[in-house]
């Protein structure tokens, strides 16, 4: 199996030290470039393109994450890029998946959950910390929602990265009734993707 190659994104070389230490560990994931500015991001993957970037939200002057995460998705629908911060702000999130993130941690999230997003953004799942999905469960839980509570569950389900079969076989439905859902969640919420929905339910709810 080819070893899912990382490009790194943070202006803290120590960040990037101890992260590309923690990666090393895991046999089928490789950090093959390291940038300190959004601006080097784009040079380094016009270059050699990665499985999976990385990315901090604040970094020096010049190219926040957020506007090197747009540039780099305008090159590259399918990159996959998973965000990598100490922000943890409901407008943060939003604008980092409304940017085309494909998943949201925390820099003190355990290890297992880093590997296991960087793993499933290569399979295109959407993964954020726990913290934040825990966060976004309550939010989704109030009684005016415009979700049912069928659907605020299978939606806060949706952060930890889980496929449809694997929605089914935790909320004990079959995976036609998980499609059926998530199209209900789409139309209600008027987007066409997990991210998005996720982004979308945070937004809403900050504005009530």
């Amino acid at each position: 199996m080819n070893a899912i190659t990382v490009l790194l994104v943070d202006d803290h070389l120590v960040v990037r030290s101890g992260l590309r230490a923690l990666l090393g560990t895991q046999a089928d994931i490789d950090v093959v470039a390291e940038a300190a500015s959004g601006e080097d991001a784009l040079d380094l993957l016009a270059q050699h393109p990665v499985s999976v970037v990385v990315m901090d939200l604040a970094m020096g002057p010049g190219m926040d994450g957020i506007e090197a995460i747009r540039k780099i998705r305008e090159r590259n629908k399918r990159q996959a890029i998973l965000v990598f911060t100490t922000y943890d702000s409901d407008a943060d999130i939003v604008r980092a998946v409304d940017a085309g993130a494909m998943g949201y941690l925390l820099k003190d999230a355990a290890p297992e959950e880093i590997f296991a997003a960087i793993r499933g953004a290569v399979q295109g799942k959407s993964v954020m910390s726990a913290p934040v999905a825990s966060r976004l469960f309550q939010q989704l839980r109030n009684p005016d929602e415009i979700l049912t509570p069928r659907e605020a569950e299978l939606l806060s389900l949706l952060t930890e990265g889980l496929s449809n079969r694997e929605l089914g076989q935790r909320l004990f439905i079959s995976e036609a009734t998980v499609k059926t859902h998530l199209a209900h969640i789409y139309a209600k919420l008027g987007v066409d993707t997990r991210a998005a929905a996720i982004a979308t339910a945070i937004r809403r709810e900050g504005m009530r």
